[in-house]
């Protein structure tokens, strides 16, 4: 059987574009750009964190096809570049930053290994982590506040709002590298990119409705989340779009629930609520509408 040729930088660059779920070289790259654009120090830190993940893999000789499909990158990417956004680039971040992205490897694979949809779970682990011994044990000082995104004067349902959404996926504040990632998704699937700027404007909408404190809501806090399980349940099946409201509820309410309790929220709304979609998808909404599965 035939088989595409995987070029070096393949896994790597694909690693970064599954960041929302694209296993796609041209993705990876244009989201690399995006995030060079606002930080080229987050460019480097997410450089250096997908070589290492993916590396790592290599090494212990994880699935190929795993590697190749960029599996053992993204978790480790996000990592890199959540150091860079939340502490100051000193020697020793960098040196976490190499260590938590090998180690993401070795999560990533125990859940390969176990058949669970683990998505950005062990960066959210890892992060948390990371939150609590460089705050707490060996504190390390916050990244310039320039890293950081600044409120601006728009209304929620603005165009800022379905860039920051593409953008904070991966900690970028800026409408142009939100556009980029847009773009970097409609390239590997128009349908997933359409559901996510659904997703934006859904996941704005629900944080309304569970009246949230309007600052978050213009900071794209209630629409990456949104954007990311958008994604994951995109597809051409009618019931597809019921999933992706189940699945963006879910994660708003999970994410006022976090933000209510002052926890770093990162990705675990979206985690959260894509596994609880999932169980209800197969557990319920299969058993009760069986024609679901062919609409």
């Amino acid at each position: 059987m035939k088989t595409d040729k995987v070029y070096f930088w393949d896994p790597y660059l694909k690693g970064v574009g599954q960041i929302m779920l694209q296993s796609n070289v041209l993705t990876g790259l244009l989201f690399l750009i995006g995030i060079l654009i606002n930080s080229p120090v987050m460019a480097l830190a997410a450089l250096v964190a997908v070589t290492v993940g993916t590396l790592t893999a290599k090494l212990l000789k994880f699935d190929e096809e795993n590697i190749n499909s960029g599996l053992y990158g993204f978790n480790a990417t996000l990592v890199g570049v959540a150091l860079i956004v939340f502490f100051e680039a000193t020697l020793l971040i960098w040196i976490a930053i190499v260590v938590l992205s090998a180690v993401s490897a070795l999560i990533m694979n125990f859940f390969i290994q176990k058949k669970i949809p683990v998505f950005t779970f062990p960066f959210i682990i890892l992060t948390w982590i990371a939150l609590f011994i460089f705050h707490s044990v060996t504190p390390v000082p916050d990244a310039p506040a320039d890293y950081l995104t600044e409120i601006v004067e728009y209304t929620p349902f603005s165009l800022m709002n379905y860039g920051l959404g593409f953008g904070e996926v991966i900690f970028q504040g800026s409408l142009l590298s939100g556009v980029i990632f847009f773009i970097a998704v409609y390239v590997s699937s128009p349908t997933a990119a359409l559901y996510g700027l659904f997703g934006a404007l859904f996941g704005v909408l629900v944080a309304i409705l569970l009246k949230d404190r309007i600052e978050d809501v213009k900071m794209g806090m209630f629409s990456f989340n949104a954007v990311l399980c958008s994604i994951v349940f995109s597809g051409p099946k009618k019931i597809n779009g019921l999933y992706v409201v189940i699945a963006v509820i879910l994660s708003g309410i999970t994410e006022e629930i976090m933000l209510r309790c002052d926890l770093p929220v990162l990705t675990f709304p979206f985690v959260f609520g894509t596994w609880l979609t999932l169980i209800i998808r197969d557990v319920l909404v299969k058993k009760l509408i069986p024609s679901s599965t062919t609409e």
